[in-house]
């Protein structure tokens, strides 16, 4: 069996689309709202997916062990886990149950069938024994696409290149998430966040830190009814806002047991927020919010919940 190198995975940086005259530079990928894996298929049928963080996740996934058979490795690729809905768009709310499911087999099992995880392959960092990353990224996706044939659980995604205007509207028409551009010249940077990757989303998103809650009221007393949100500042956790919109029943009960953990009898925030009956926590947690723009003080307009990020640290 080979001896397969770990690697961290490249990441996005957030921009604008190309300017025209060098749109023709720029491969178009569909941005995927799931959760980031380094596959490692080591030629003997079986699998290894990791986090973003390195974890082991190959037992949440037990649908996706199918791919170690189909791709003829030794090889490591990147790629997103999602599960899509009805209309085949990829919806995080179904996604999220299934993540953290690595130490409960059983229970992954159950909603595998349930709900099955499909694994969206756009690159490839190793190929029989040579690393590829300082191929560059075209070269990268004809190696992918020769690779990893379509399958029940998995697929490589297109990529265009030339028309990125058309294909971000073209996202925006059929409610995704947005676009990663990919420079056709680039190299793959482990653990790099880059500017040769640009994300562009159809929202504004920030990860904000949980630095305090206020309890519900009515159905929802004892449970969060609204979480208070900082963003790391060179004076502190700078105060952004709450929010309160977003969550599901089972979203709201995971956060109310992960609040009660981080309990804090100091506030976090500086300066401190003119919030009344707030509970303080300590500012562990990470969350994804959308929002709509920001006021001139930095708050958040129209904020939402989208998901709490376990894979980032404040």
């Amino acid at each position: 069996m080979a001896v397969l190198p770990r690697i961290a995975p490249m990441l996005a940086s957030p921009g604008p689309l190309p300017p025209p005259s060098t749109e023709r530079l720029w491969g178009a990928e569909t941005k995927y709202d799931g959760q980031r894996t380094i596959a490692y298929l080591p030629g003997d049928g079986s699998v290894l997916l990791r986090s973003r963080s390195g974890a082991d996740i190959t037992a949440a996934y037990p649908e996706l062990g199918a791919l170690g058979m189909s791709v003829d490795g030794p090889a490591v690729v990147d790629g997103e886990i999602v599960v899509l809905d009805e209309q085949g768009r990829p919806d995080f709310a179904r996604l999220q149950p299934r993540m953290g499911l690595s130490a409960a087999p059983a229970r992954a099992a159950r909603l595998a069938s349930q709900a099955p995880a499909h694994l969206v392959v756009f690159d490839v960092m190793f190929l029989g024994g040579r690393l590829l990353t300082s191929q560059p990224y075209s070269t990268r996706r004809q190696h992918l696409t020769r690779l990893v044939p379509p399958g029940p659980r998995w697929s490589v995604p297109a990529s265009v290149s030339g028309h990125s205007r058309e294909a971000l509207e073209l996202t925006r028409t059929h409610h995704l998430e947005g676009l990663v551009l990919k420079r056709l010249d680039s190299v793959y940077e482990p653990g790099v966040r880059s500017r040769a990757w640009i994300k562009i989303r159809n929202f504004r998103t920030v990860d904000a830190v949980i630095g305090g809650w206020l309890p519900g009221r009515g159905r929802l007393t004892g449970l969060p009814g609204a979480v208070l949100l900082g963003e790391p500042h060179h004076s502190g956790l700078r105060y952004l806002g709450s929010v309160g919109t977003g969550w599901s029943e089972h979203e709201r009960a995971e956060l109310a047991e992960l609040l009660a953990i981080a309990a804090d009898g100091v506030c976090p925030f500086t300066p401190p927020p003119p919030v009344r009956g707030a509970h303080w926590v300590l500012p562990r947690l990470v969350a994804e919010i959308r929002y709509a723009t920001r006021t001139r003080a930095g708050l958040l307009r129209q904020p939402v919940w989208h998901r709490l990020r376990p894979d980032l640290a404040p």
